[in-house]
């Protein structure tokens, strides 16, 4: 039985196929930005004292339907950066998050911050046509690639200069990964099978990383307290979309949990 996962993909491959045939790869050197400088996604959600927020501007899901009516991508990108975000994630999935690569582009022209392009990567072409549309990073899901798959990918990322946020789910697909091919490592605390999350085996996943990966947990996290755990064990950011996205000003929602993480950490720290 295919889960929704594997429905997505066959979705983006059918329709990459289409793309293909309207701008072909080599047409993406033209782009505007794909000659723009890029800014660097790993430093950026690397560097910081507490833990650094990748905030995600997401429109809807296939599970939850429409998360944001009032959607305006480049004024809640702008209040993310305003309210303290490291990075912004973008969804470009349109059949199942009604996102768009265009998000993509207007996002990059307007922040200072870097921008990650979230869709579901199955093809050099994609992370081309990423840098095309101003991406600084793309995410790449384990999950999805079969045998070289997963090289391939990271190679191309690094061709053409865009950081790779290489998402796993589970201990399979960690173990699938090649350390000296990445240096950005995220896990789903969303169990694809019954959707449930779990922080905790996120951690435990991140925490078997070789020193110097920068670590990014991602999904479930709304609280300081969620923050200030990743900080207690070493995950280094924390990419988080609907709970900003179901906030009246999402940038004031950034700013309230990374004072609310700082305060919970002191207080663990003392405890």
């Amino acid at each position: 039985m295919s889960t929704i996962l594997d429905k997505i993909v066959e979705q983006t491959t059918e329709d990459l196929y289409k793309r293909r045939k309207k701008v072909s790869f080599n047409d993406f050197n033209s782009f505007e930005g794909f000659q723009r400088e890029r800014i660097s996604f790993s430093k950026a959600i690397s560097g910081n004292e507490t833990v650094s927020i990748i905030s995600e501007v997401k429109k809807a899901s296939p599970s939850k339907g429409v998360i944001r009516k009032n959607f305006d991508p480049v004024d809640i990108a702008l209040r993310y950066e305003e309210g303290g975000a490291s990075a912004v994630s973008v969804l470009t999935d349109q059949p199942f998050f009604k996102g768009d690569l265009e998000y993509l582009e207007l996002i990059s022209k307007r922040v200072q911050i870097p921008v990650l392009r979230k869709d579901f990567i199955v093809d050099p072409y994609q992370i081309k046509e990423a840098r095309a549309f101003g991406a600084d990073a793309v995410l790449i899901i384990v999950s999805i690639t079969d045998g070289t798959q997963l090289d391939e990918l990271l190679h191309a990322s690094r061709e053409f200069g865009l950081d790779a946020l290489v998402e796993c789910y589970d201990q399979h697909d960690f173990d699938r990964i090649n350390f000296e091919l990445i240096n950005i490592l995220g896990v789903n605390n969303r169990d694809l099978k019954n959707f449930e999350v779990d922080v905790h085996r996120g951690i435990e996943i991140l925490q078997q990383a070789p020193e110097g990966t920068v670590l990014v947990s991602e999904s479930g996290l709304s609280t300081g307290a969620d923050l200030a755990l990743l900080k207690k064990n070493g995950i280094h950011s924390a990419l988080i979309g609907e709970y900003f996205m179901r906030q009246d000003d999402p940038g004031q929602a950034v700013k309230n949990i990374i004072e609310q993480s700082e305060k919970e950490f002191k207080r663990l720290k003392s405890s």
